[in-house]
């Protein structure tokens, strides 16, 4: 943690490290050919593989270690040419073997990092690893009948569970840290990264300590689904870990779990070291074998990562580093904000307009980008027509309006129907600004003595009497002379 980062919280230092369960894009399982959609009734997506009976072998799914190899590709990772699974022992009802096959020694992605921004401060996070493993089923809890059931259609959903060092020291960081590992995995195609399903399941090391003093005690807080909560939790088991300490009582190491609720955290149980996982090599599956020319064959099929393109803005589109981070958010925002650039010729305007108008619509609607109402060559010959002079940037909200709500399709019919088009006409706006010079004194001498809102007063009364047609740089101009 470099020492611009270090944030003390009462006298404390935060030392938060992240692990995060990432279910990667197969439309199978990770050791059988069952189904992994979601929503399935109960134990229907549950073969003799999943439910462990006597017999029944694993064998690993390709598409799941492709993807793990783009995760190592995409991070700066390196892909071990030869990793092994092992069996994690532990007993829980939903965990029909016993024991959960993932990695220990050895992983398949080692090393690596992930840079994001908080606020106008890049951050780096290291990464430990990423490695392969199964999900484990779900106990279902009936309150109303007073019984439990299990689910068995998770098990054996493909996971890669990515371990950060615990290099962010706030929630603030570790917020950042979850959303710039969110867009990666769901640019790079890897994950849907639905967090409602639990396709994107965070976990949160926090530990505290005072400045210069060994690592705190850390306690996990498990299964945070949404960005939200996860700050809310890390800023109260903070501030909860603090008062225990200043009270005098030593932080116990446990697994914590969040209320949304309550807006608190609590123990769920005490936090297992690897010692007592009893991990061994899985004695089923031989070591898995990723040979360089599969790593290439997977990298040249991979997409322009987001840091890349966001550099590629700024290079090619001459836009500020702000305005490339944000546009690429997602990928399908890059993609809109590229055409309607090109569409439009105009990309810093293209950026404003997606980054204002359209976000403010898709946020007011609840809605993503790939329910945009207005196509990006529709807002590229918008733009077009506002960089022409054709319309004022007012009268473009109203052709926006109406392209969003379906009121109209083209651009130039929408601007010839609501006769929107701005007056160029030098001698009609000579004779408007000289009826609104006469009929304004007072803001004219304003003016005169050195009052600049006097003078947009003006502007805003020759605006009013052009019914909004008039070219507001034109306006301006002549506005100047006849007042000079």
């Amino acid at each position: 943690m470099t020492e611009s980062s270090i944030k003390l919280i009462n006298g404390y230092e935060v030392v938060i490290g992240f692990e995060t369960h990432t279910q990667l894009a197969a439309n199978s399982k990770i050791f059988s050919r069952a189904s992994t959609a979601f929503g399935a009734e109960p134990n229907t997506q549950a073969c003799a593989v999943d439910l462990a009976l006597p017999g029944t072998l694993p064998v690993m799914n390709k598409k799941a270690v492709e993807c793990a190899i783009k995760l190592g590709l995409a991070l700066g990772s390196t892909i071990a040419p030869v990793s092994i699974f092992a069996r994690k022992n532990y007993f829980y009802p939903d965990l029909p073997k016993g024991y959960q096959i993932s990695q220990f020694e050895i992983p398949v992605v080692q090393g690596g990092e992930v840079s994001f921004f908080v606020g106008d401060r890049k951050k780096t996070v290291r990464l430990v690893r990423a490695h392969l493993e199964e999900d484990a089923g779900k106990s279902v809890h009936d309150e109303f009948i007073g019984q439990s059931g299990i689910d068995l259609n998770r098990a054996g959903t493909p996971l890669l569970e990515i371990v950060t060092e615990p290099d962010m020291g706030s929630s603030e960081e570790a917020v950042a840290y979850a959303k710039e590992l969110h867009k990666i995995v769901t640019w790079i195609g890897i994950c849907d990264g639905n967090m409602q399903e639990g396709s994107f399941r965070c976990d949160a090391n926090v530990s505290v300590r005072k400045p210069g003093q060994p690592l705190g005690t850390r306690r996990e807080i498990k299964n945070l689904n949404s960005f939200k909560n996860m700050q809310v939790a890390i800023d109260y088991e903070i501030r909860w870990q603090i008062e225990e300490i200043e009270d005098g009582r030593a932080i116990q190491q446990a697994t914590v779990l969040f209320n949304p609720d309550s807006g608190e955290t609590r123990a769920m149980r005490t936090k297992e070291d690897a010692a007592d996982y009893r991990y061994f090599p899985d004695p089923d599956l031989p070591p898995l074998v990723v040979a360089d020319s599969w790593v290439q064959a997977v990298k040249a099929d991979m997409p322009e990562l987001p840091r890349q393109r966001a550099d590629r803005f700024v290079a090619d589109y001459g836009l500020p580093e702000y305005d490339a981070t944000t546009l690429t958010q997602s990928q399908a925002m890059a993609d809109y904000f590229e055409a309607a650039a090109q569409a439009s010729s105009q990309p810093k305007l293209a950026s404003n307009w997606v980054m204002g108008e359209i976000s403010r619509r898709l946020n007011l609607e609840e809605i993503g980008m790939d329910q945009v109402k207005v196509s990006a060559a529709q807002l590229g010959t918008l733009i077009a027509r506002i960089h022409g002079n054709v319309i004022s940037n007012n009268s473009a909200k109203q052709v926006f309006e109406a392209l969003w709500t379906g009121e109209g399709a083209d651009v130039d019919a929408v601007i010839d129907a609501k006769d929107l088009k701005q007056s160029n006409d030098t001698g009609a706006l000579e004779a408007i600004i000289d009826e609104v010079i006469a009929a304004n004194p007072g803001n004219v001498e304003q003016y005169k003595a050195g009052k600049d809102k006097a003078f947009n007063a003006l502007v805003g009364q020759v605006m009013k009497a052009s019914k909004g047609k008039a070219n507001p740089g034109q306006v301006n101009e002549l506005l100047k002379a006849k007042l000079a």
